[in-house]
């Protein structure tokens, strides 16, 4: 499917579910394709939760900060 830079921003919801279908969307601006939509086949891993804990540490005193950038943030010590 060809269509247009200005057609492409209009309709773009229905272009998404003809990629999802599995067609292919070739984008153009002044009659020069620029673009091509194609469905994503990459591995999606979700996050989990809690997946570090354990692994990371926050040390001592990371909460403040040193006299002089605090009170560049107006910051009384």
């Amino acid at each position: 499917m060809l269509k247009d830079l200005s057609e492409a921003t209009a309709e773009l919801p229905a272009l998404i579910d003809a990629v999802r279908k599995g067609e292919e969307v070739v984008i153009s601006k002044a009659g020069v394709p620029v673009a091509k939509l194609v469905r994503y086949t990459g591995v999606v891993a979700r996050r989990t939760p809690g997946a570090l804990k354990g692994r990371i540490a926050i040390r001592d005193g990371f909460d403040e900060l040193p006299p002089d950038i605090a009170a560049a943030f107006g910051i009384e010590p």
